[in-house]
């Protein structure tokens, strides 16, 4: 290879031999050792520290920061978490040293995907974020993306778990980012996945019976037996066997989620969003990954908390019988409609919706039972009751008053979070037996109702005029105790005409720039789904069902910040990094 008309002068290599090191045009750094003459990019791969200031031994220069160690001549890294220096052609030429100034490197969006895969397992944040943001910048789609994480977290490990779902969650808001949004994302729900997941050893499948000539309606009479019991075994190769008998995901969801709504409110809301989250994955994850991760759902079954079986749910009303007949009444009601030949569906007027909320969060349980009882049987569609008790549930949140403990938070995300997994999957699901859950969450947003005593007031627009610098409410959000300043921010936004896509960007991140725990993106994503439900209503009860999920998104957020802000920073290094900036003056 010749000498090309951009490569950059390094000078005479008398005067390098001398040096041992210099930098030069383009921040590459040009070493002399051992009678050759290498250049490697300046900027250690791992944090950006200059590598002209470290040491070169045995072929082996290592920056002085971390201790990070490299191939002098290839760039490649002995330590996995520092990640590869770019290596550049080096020629000498008349005595002078020619450097070019484009790098070795190549592989594009594959060689970042092998990069995704190698911090995965080795559980590498700054190798992961480097590369989400090569594959972003290559063009590959976030869902994409999100896939590697998916099929990685569903092979090693015990099961579907938070990271994953924070992964999922993720993914599926990032049409609510900018790109800087959705590098973040990405990266935050792809290194939760690796904190679960690297290390463990591999999930190993059963096999589907021998012959699959069974009725699904058999399947998933077995599969919900396996459940009762907690044969998490039995249930997996009754799985299996449905997934290779070719049935649908509708259908499969379906009989997962019977079972897991055969017992009330699992694990406090947890089992069924998981399934809701790994049923969203399988929506653009590839088809080959079904079996990994519909079955990552089943270890999770052997263990969760019945809630009919906890004191509250028991006394001092019993709620689990109520919701027993009122399920029994449905069921009979809907045999007498297909004898005769089904029913519409009946739309609810606004006013009659208010009412409805009104009565959801009432201190009297029993009447809420009946109401929506007879709603379902009055033919209203169970998707929008759904809807209307994940309002109330957010409604809770915006009442949450900060006298509470800190921790009562989650309590009042997990039925939010429950509610609206409920109202996703009965937008996709006619199974009558899934309309359980909408008793379910109404009745946990009852016992949620001593978390709003006293009542934390709902702010009212105050005389502020637009426009509105979103850099306040992040400012705001550095301090801590900022929960009704954040909310009074909202409502002035909302109020004075701000616009809606823009605030849905900043509350991400608000939640993206933080270490943030695994409730936080659980409310950011549920939030801004529901607002995306109520866009498609008129009126002002829409309107005020908008504002209460906005609402609910900042006052959680403002709750859970500052954090220490680590894995953010990481990736904005990374970010900087393939941008070619120099993060240190001393170059």
């Amino acid at each position: 290879m010749g000498i090309g008309a951009n490569w950059i002068s390094a000078g005479k290599l008398e005067a390098l031999q001398q040096e041992g090191a210099k930098v030069i045009r383009g921040g590459i750094a040009v070493f002399y050792h051992e009678e050759q003459v290498y250049a490697v990019d300046n900027r250690c791969p791992h944090l950006g520290f200059p590598l002209h200031m470290g040491s070169l031994c045995d072929g082996i220069l290592t920056c002085h920061w971390h201790h990070a160690r490299f191939d002098v001549c290839s760039g490649g890294t002995l330590d996995p978490w520092a990640d590869d220096v770019p290596s550049h052609d080096v020629r000498v030429d008349d005595g002078e040293v020619w450097v070019n100034p484009v790098s070795r490197s190549t592989g594009g969006a594959n060689k970042y995907k092998l990069k995704l895969k190698e911090g995965l397992e080795q559980n590498i944040g700054i190798v992961i974020a480097k590369a989400v943001v090569g594959l972003i910048e290559a063009g590959v789609p976030a869902q994409h993306i999100a896939r590697i994480g998916i099929e990685f977290g569903t092979t090693y490990g015990t099961g579907w778990n938070a990271g994953l779902t924070i992964l999922t969650a993720m993914a599926g808001s990032v049409g609510k980012l900018d790109k800087n949004g959705t590098i973040l994302a990405l990266y935050q729900g792809l290194v939760h996945v690796a904190r679960g997941s690297s290390g463990r050893g591999t999930r190993h499948l059963l096999s589907a019976l021998p012959s699959a000539d069974v009725p699904f309606e058999r399947l998933t009479e077995w599969y919900r037996d396996c459940i009762e019991v907690r044969d998490t075994q039995g249930a997996e190769k009754v799985l299996l066997t449905a997934i290779a008998k070719g049935v649908g995901t509708k259908q499969l969801s379906d009989m997962m989620l019977t079972a897991a709504t055969d017992h009330f409110y699992l694990d406090g809301g947890h089992t069924f969003d998981f399934h809701s989250k790994a049923i969203e994955a399988l929506e653009w994850a590839e088809e080959s990954q079904k079996e990994r991760v519909l079955t990552s759902l089943v270890p999770m079954m052997a263990r969760p908390t019945r809630s009919e079986e906890l004191h509250q749910w028991q006394a001092p009303l019993n709620l689990v019988e109520p919701i027993a007949q009122a399920v029994h009444a449905l069921a009979q009601h809907a045999e007498r409609a297909k004898l005769a030949g089904g029913a519409a569906s009946v739309p609810l007027t606004a006013d009659r919706e208010a009412q409805v909320l009104e009565q959801l969060l009432s201190d009297t349980p029993l009447q809420t039972i009946a109401l929506l009882r007879d709603l379902l049987v009055a033919g209203t569609a169970p998707a929008r009751l759904a809807q209307l008790v994940a309002l109330a549930a957010a409604e809770r949140i915006v009442r949450f008053h900060t006298q509470n403990d800190f921790g009562d938070w989650v309590a009042v995300l997990h039925t939010f979070t429950y509610a609206h997994a409920v109202h996703e999957r009965l937008l996709q699901s006619d199974e009558p037996l899934l309309q359980r859950a909408i008793f379910h969450g109404a009745v946990a947003v009852y016992l949620d109702r001593f978390l709003n005593v006293p009542s934390a007031a709902r702010p009212k627009p105050s005389a502020v005029s637009s426009p509105f610098d979103h850099q306040e409410l992040l400012d705001m959000l550095d301090l801590r105790q900022q929960v009704g300043p954040a909310a009074q921010w909202v409502t002035d936004y909302m109020h004075g005409g701000g616009e809606p896509g823009a605030l849905l960007n900043t509350l991400g991140h608000a939640l993206l720039r933080e270490d943030a725990e695994f409730h936080s993106f659980q409310m950011y994503e549920a939030a801004v789904a529901e607002y995306d439900r109520w866009q498609a209503a008129e009126g002002a009860f829409a309107e005020k069902a908008r504002e209460t999920m906005l609402l609910a998104c900042a006052r959680y957020l403002a709750a859970h910040a500052p954090t220490a802000r680590e894995l953010p920073h990481t990736a904005k290094i990374a970010w900087r990094l393939h941008k070619g900036e120099r993060l240190f003056e001393e170059e």
